[in-house]
């Protein structure tokens, strides 16, 4: 990105500042690096406090209807505490480790469609103004994509995934969102289910997989949702049949009822819960279905880039987490 300036609380003629971010996607969990590049404006200034924002477009549920917002949801103080003056430039450089239940923005390459940046923040005199915006990619942790390709393998379709704000009873969750990868069920399973959401709350040690079915209405029975919630170790990833595991989650979870049944090391079932708040080829064949033929949320692949800064041009006049 290019330099801009702070021209809100820090007037004309203040510091501009640019930062830039390594590239590739980061993981969640996991560290991201960069530097924040300041110029001098117009005079010598103090500079008390540098700040990096992760900040996110969630989905909001208002009285009438839901609308989108901007969520902060981690924010990092990566300098300060130094003199800048007139026309000089600074570089700052840092690392930070982004929270474990940072959502999934990309997978294989391909965006899914939650939009996720870095929000400069920069501290001058005692006035506070928002300057860069870099968007992040973040992609999926190891027992995260084994999921999802497991998903592929068994027929399953990509459709969209989405942020929204709320928390999920009964879990472990951290950030005031949580995203839902939307899946759709191959043919042999669409007469029982209309859609499957996943949601992926990770720790340190493993995941939590909260699977939600939208059941459809039968002969006898009226449709509804069925939410269950497995767990999964970081460590178990190489010794599973994820196969075999998901397709015993999803017949459960379909089914409606626990099954009895011993899970494999590492791997775990806690019972149903409800939400409180609103190979390689198969995963971009099956889960990323809606990706490959490169539409995600009605936007072009190639276009989302584009897409991302104006995604948060209306953030001032939103109301951040």
């Amino acid at each position: 990105m290019v330099f801009k300036k702070l021209l809100g609380a820090l007037g004309v003629g203040g510091p501009s500042v640019d930062t830039v971010l390594e590239p590739g996607p980061a993981l969640p969990g996991g560290l991201v690096t960069g530097e924040v590049r300041l110029r001098g404006g117009g005079s010598d200034v103090t500079v008390d406090r540098i700040s990096l924002l992760l900040v996110a477009r969630v989905e909001m549920e208002g009285q009438d209807e839901a609308h989108e917002g901007t969520v902060v949801l981690e924010r990092f103080t990566v300098g300060g505490g130094f003199r800048l003056a007139e026309e000089a430039e600074h570089t700052v450089p840092f690392t930070v480790t982004l929270p474990w239940e940072t959502p999934i923005t990309e997978l294989h390459g391909q965006h899914l469609g939650p939009v996720l940046g870095i929000r400069t923040e920069l501290e001058v005199a005692g006035a506070r103004d928002k300057g860069d915006l870099d968007a992040l990619a973040v992609g999926p942790l190891p027992a995260q994509e084994a999921i999802l390709e497991a998903f592929g393998q068994l027929g399953y379709a990509f459709r969209s995934a989405d942020l929204e704000l709320g928390h999920i009873r009964g879990t472990g969750q951290q950030l005031p969102c949580y995203q839902e990868i939307e899946i759709l069920p191959p043919a042999g399973q669409a007469h029982a289910v209309n859609e499957i959401e996943v949601t992926f709350i990770a720790t340190s040690g493993g995941l939590e997989i909260v699977i939600e079915a939208d059941k459809r209405a039968g002969l006898f029975s009226d449709g509804h949702d069925t939410v269950h919630r497995f767990t999964a170790s970081h460590h178990a990833v190489p010794h599973t049949d994820w196969n075999a595991q998901v397709d015993a989650w999803l017949k459960e979870v379909i089914a409606g009822h626990e099954v009895r049944a011993t899970p494999p090391s590492g791997v775990e079932h806690h019972g149903d819960q409800h939400r409180s708040g609103p190979g390689t080829g198969a995963v971009v064949a099956g889960v990323a279905a809606g990706v490959a033929v490169g539409v995600v949320g009605g936007m072009v692949a190639a276009e989302v880039v584009d897409e991302i800064g104006d995604a948060f041009e209306d953030e001032e006049g939103d109301d951040e987490g």
